[in-house]
């Protein structure tokens, strides 16, 4: 494998990839970035959406921690509090010498049953995340995973529209219990 060792999981997901879910972020109340929806459909909204959010996790799979130049294309595809904990994660665990290896997998993507639609202007996504295959070491090579992280989470997450283009940024991502399971 590369010296851009495969990341895992959302910034705001790696408290999952340490040992639960992640705990819930709100966005803030400037995070909507657009008022007035850009799509003309809902199935419309949700494409987008769902491009954002594998290019989000194709992002991460390339983090280098050791290579802070590595985490700007994530942090491209966050705004908000999503941004800031991104940002903050991402600091503290090149500045503690982390390593991670291994690739996530989406294994589910699918519009929420609470999303409202393009009428919104967001979209919220539930997302079965598969980070069993990833490993995340501290600087004397021992891991820093919990021994009860899940191989796969139930995540939400909430994306708003990125100004008057008709694109997504990511605002929130959480752990979730509802919707469809994402039990083996």
């Amino acid at each position: 494998m590369s010296p851009r060792i495969a990341f895992a999981a959302a910034a705001l997901a790696l408290i999952a990839l340490l040992g639960g879910c992640a705990p819930e972020s709100s966005p803030s109340p400037s995070a909507s970035l657009s008022s007035s929806p850009t799509f003309t459909s809902d199935a419309e909204a949700f494409a987008a959406a769902e491009k954002t959010y594998r290019a989000y996790v194709d992002a991460l799979n390339d983090v280098d921690l050791s290579d802070p130049e590595t985490f700007e294309p994530v942090f491209a595809l966050t705004t908000g509090d999503a941004n800031d904990a991104t940002k903050k994660t991402f600091s503290q665990m090149h500045a503690d010498g982390w390593t991670v290896q291994g690739e996530t997998r989406i294994d589910l993507l699918e519009r929420s049953p609470g999303d409202e639609g393009v009428a919104s202007g967001d979209v919220m996504l539930d997302v079965c995340l598969n980070v069993g295959d990833v490993r995340l070491t501290g600087p004397d090579g021992e891991s820093v995973v919990s021994p009860d992280r899940l191989d796969v989470q139930s995540m939400r997450v909430e994306l708003f529209q990125s100004g008057s283009l008709p694109a997504y940024l990511i605002a929130s991502i959480s752990g979730r219990e509802d919707g469809t399971s994402c039990a083996g």
